[in-house]
């Protein structure tokens, strides 16, 4: 499979769990990657393991510094002379109740996922508009459908990509260019130890759905495949998926089956 053979694909949070998935897959699918995360040491150990690994750039971001972004930009175009896919993938989840946890927590976590991935479509957003191509990738997450507990400031912030991209998708449809809204159920990464608790700490554990779910391997594929089919708008997971299906037509049930979800 070579539908990306050559195309220049930016991928924020690669250093791990999705975004290191992807990065594989797209490698073995000929795209030439810009690799993008805080840490330098694990974003050349992907790219390390990518194949064609001297094809391939680590830039390393800090979202939430996002007066760097212009400048990380700049030094992208000038290395690859543009991006064909800006997938945005970095993110960090939560595990706390509303009543309990810090506004700083909440600021925080919408900082990093929604407002860091704001900042940095708009950094790349003028180029692909310039050359009259190009796919914006959000990796969103189930939770910018539904919502259940513990996860407020997660769930308000990928809310808050969905309604910005769907956007995006109208503004720019008649330039060249295509938005892909993908949104994942439970993946097996460590998303849920890294995840913010109430007090600001980190979680630390494995999440019980996340230890029996897909790969992030296997997600990586399917994500790729809905990404070369420039799908606007696709979930991706298991049984979990048709809680977003059910809520339009059976609101009671969703509500009841939400209040019941094992949030850890």
């Amino acid at each position: 499979m070579t539908e990306f053979a050559g195309k220049v694909v930016w991928i924020t949070g690669a250093s791990s769990g999705i975004g290191e998935g992807l990065a594989y897959e797209l490698a073995r699918r000929g795209a030439v990657l810009v690799l993008s995360a805080r840490r330098a040491d694990l974003l050349e150990q992907v790219r390390e393991r990518c194949d064609r690994a001297d094809q391939h750039l680590v830039q390393p971001l800090d979202l939430t510094a996002t007066d760097t972004l212009a400048a990380a930009t700049a030094a992208v175009l000038e290395r690859f002379g543009r991006v064909d896919i800006l997938i945005n993938n970095s993110g960090i989840s939560q595990r706390g109740t509303v009543a309990e946890t810090k506004l700083d927590v909440d600021r925080r976590i919408m900082e990093v996922n929604y407002i860091g991935t704001v900042a940095m479509t708009k950094a790349v957003l003028p180029s692909m508009l310039a050359q009259k191509r190009g796919q914006i990738v959000v990796i969103s997450s189930l939770t910018g459908k539904i919502g259940t507990p513990l996860r407020s400031s997660y769930a308000a912030s990928k809310h808050a990509l969905q309604g910005f991209f769907d956007c995006l998708r109208a503004e720019v449809h008649d330039q060249g260019l295509h938005v892909s809204v993908i949104s994942p159920g439970f993946v097996r990464t460590e998303i849920t130890k890294n995840a913010l608790t109430a007090d600001g700490s980190t979680y630390d554990e494995i999440g019980d759905a996340q230890s029996k779910a897909m790969t992030a391997e296997q997600f990586a594929r399917k994500c790729v495949d809905a990404i070369a089919r420039r799908e606007a708008d696709v979930m991706i997971g298991g049984p979990e998926v048709w809680a977003a299906r059910l809520e339009p037509f059976l609101p009671w049930l969703y509500r009841y089956l939400v209040r019941r979800v094992k949030s850890t």
